[in-house]
Parts: C-alpha cells; structure tokens; sequence
C-alpha cells in the first residue's frame, strides 16, 4: 500500500510541474494556437499519466515481490544471525563454566599434590630418623662390643703381664728346690681330682 501511495504522489508532483511549463509554453510567443498547443500539452500529460501508470501497475508487482523476497531473506538472515549468536553466546558459556570447573580442578589437584608432598615429606623425615636411630644404636653396639673386647684384650694382657711379672718374680725368689715342691703338689691335687 505505501508503494501505491509514492506513486500516486510522484504522479501528481509531475502534473503540478509539468502544468505550469505547458501554460507557459502555450501563452508565449503567440505563433501557435493557443488552445492546440493545451490540447497536444493535455494529451502529453495524458500520455504520460498513462505510462506512468501502466509502468506502475506492470513494474511494481515484480518489484515488490523483489522487495518482499530480499525482506524475507534479510529477516531471515536477521534471524539466523540472532540464533547463530544464541548459540555463540550458549558456547561462551558453557566454555566459561568448563574452564573455570577446570580451574578448580586444577587448584585441587594442586593442593593435592601439595598435601602429597607434605605426607611424603614427613614420610621421608620419619624413616630418615628411624634410620639414624638404627645407625646410633648399631654404632653403640659396636662401640660396646669394641670396648668389650678391648677390656677383654686389656685383661688378657694385664693377665700375661701379671703371670710373666709374677714368673720373673718367682724365678729370683724361687729356688729349684721350691719348684719340686710346688709340682709334686700341683700333682698330687691333679691325681686327686681325677
């Protein structure tokens, strides 16, 4: 309906103009007649009028359904445009919602990791102490067991000095005579005992 109405009024603009340049056109100059020429400038408006019209009523039904058809496909457009952003704006949001799941993730295992570390750390710690526990208690050990040897050793050595000090001692107090006693004595509690 607008399209009628343009047309309607482009019509009309052309008749107010082209009725003062024909009234012109016939008063001037006086070589025709004047009533032929505003019936040859009648009959052109007519013509005109009547193309005008014909070229409307012909050429505006294809246009419009030109226009129509491209209206369609840009409200179309329009509209696929609009659910291709619903649809972006979906994936955005879904993406956000997965990386920020994936940021807790990851801030999870980070402390897991952590208290994973600590624990193992510790771990470390009490088997290293458990370890040199050992370590000190072999070493005590040993260090007894040395020390107990050498009071062994100390012993038997003290005892070898004693025995040769009382030997040599024995043989400048000692006569020959005492030794004969001393061996039939050793003897006889051998032969008692046995």
């Amino acid at each position: 309906m607008k399209h009628n109405i343009y047309i309607y009024r482009a019509l009309l603009l052309c008749l107010f103009i082209l009725a003062p340049v024909a009234a012109f056109a016939a008063g001037g100059g006086g070589h025709a007649d004047s009533g032929a020429v505003l019936k040859d400038f009648i009959y052109r408006c007519f013509n005109f009028a009547l193309m005008a019209g014909l070229l409307a009523y012909f050429v505006t039904k294809p246009i419009r359904k030109g226009l129509k058809g491209r209206t369609e496909e840009i409200e179309k457009t329009l509209a696929d445009a609009e659910s291709a952003k619903a649809a972006a704006e979906a994936k955005h949001k879904e993406y956000s919602d997965k990386l920020a799941k994936a940021t807790e993730e990851i801030a999870g295992i980070t402390e897991a990791i952590r208290r994973e570390g600590e624990l193992e750390r510790d771990k470390i710690i009490a088997a290293a102490k458990d370890m040199a526990d050992k370590i000190e208690r072999e070493a005590d050990n040993k260090a007894a067991g040395v020390v107990a040897k050498a009071r062994i050793e100390l012993r038997e050595e003290a005892s070898r000095l004693a025995v040769e000090l009382a030997e040599d001692m024995l043989k400048k107090q000692v006569s020959a005579d005492d030794q004969k006693r001393l061996v039939e004595e050793y003897m006889q509690k051998m032969g008692e005992l046995h």
